[in-house]
């Protein structure tokens, strides 16, 4: 095993992911690594250690959505830390939570791979979720008035500004609200974990498979719409098939 070399994994034309202004210069690409690393690790601050981790989080999971973090690759904290700015204690603890969620793996004394997923698993999560969310969201249309449900219609317009630009994170980001505002609308708690992790789940690209385009995202954006519309108007027939058909052909 080679020590201590890191290769560079070049970005996809779509650009750099969203990361705090300090944690990442214009451009620079994400490393993979094929062996341990001996990077030394520059102390970090406690006081800021979890802010930190927080935006190193979102960062990830954002470089995750768009393709530029690529399935079947090992990335190094040290590595990454060095493009952040940050130590590799903030971004080991990032990539701990995304192992959790199923993003990435643990590769011992190596770093972090990038869970290879199947479109098999992609079409078991989305049938789980319509076994969760398609009953949750009938009995809500039948009791939710319709001035609760015209509240959430600027989470679906977020969905559809976002697919506009072709805002890839950003639209996984409005999806996961829009949906969440739905849900918690039964109040349980419980529901809202459940399916918060499969909706997550659900968006970390497959092996080998091109991210998605703006066109179907900005048809899966208008789903939302239509979803409220459905609610608003108690058809649960329509409610019924849309849910089913976005967890289906969802473009993320």
């Amino acid at each position: 095993m080679e020590q201590g070399r890191a290769r560079e994994t070049a970005l996809p034309p779509s650009g750099s992911p969203r990361v705090p202004a300090q944690a990442r210069a214009e451009g620079e690409p994400f490393a993979s690594v094929r062996g341990e690393h001996t990077h030394s690790e520059p102390p970090a601050p406690e006081v800021r250690r979890y802010s930190v981790r927080g935006q190193i989080l979102e960062a990830l999971r954002a470089a995750l959505v768009d393709g530029e973090l690529v399935p079947g690759e090992v990335y190094s904290a040290p590595v990454l830390g060095e493009r952040f700015g940050v130590s590799a204690t903030p971004v080991r603890e990032a990539m701990q939570r995304l192992a959790s969620e199923g993003a990435v793996e643990v590769v011992p004394n190596r770093g972090f791979r990038v869970t290879e997923r199947s479109p098999r698993e992609l079409a078991e999560l989305a049938e789980v979720r319509a076994l969760i969310e398609v009953p949750v969201m009938l009995r809500l249309a039948r009791s939710v008035p319709a001035a609760r449900w015209a509240e959430l219609r600027p989470l679906a317009e977020a969905t559809t500004q976002a697919a506009a630009v072709g805002d890839r994170a950003g639209y996984a980001e409005s999806d996961r609200a829009f949906h969440r505002a739905v849900l918690a609308l039964a109040g349980n708690e419980q529901l809202l974990q459940v399916a918060e992790d499969l909706h997550r789940r659900s968006q970390w690209p497959l092996t080998a498979a091109p991210v998605a385009r703006r066109g179907e995202l900005v048809a899966d954006a208008a789903e939302h719409l239509a979803l409220l519309d459905a609610l608003v108007a108690q058809d649960l027939t329509v409610v019924q098939t849309l849910v089913r058909e976005h967890f289906t052909g969802s473009a993320l």
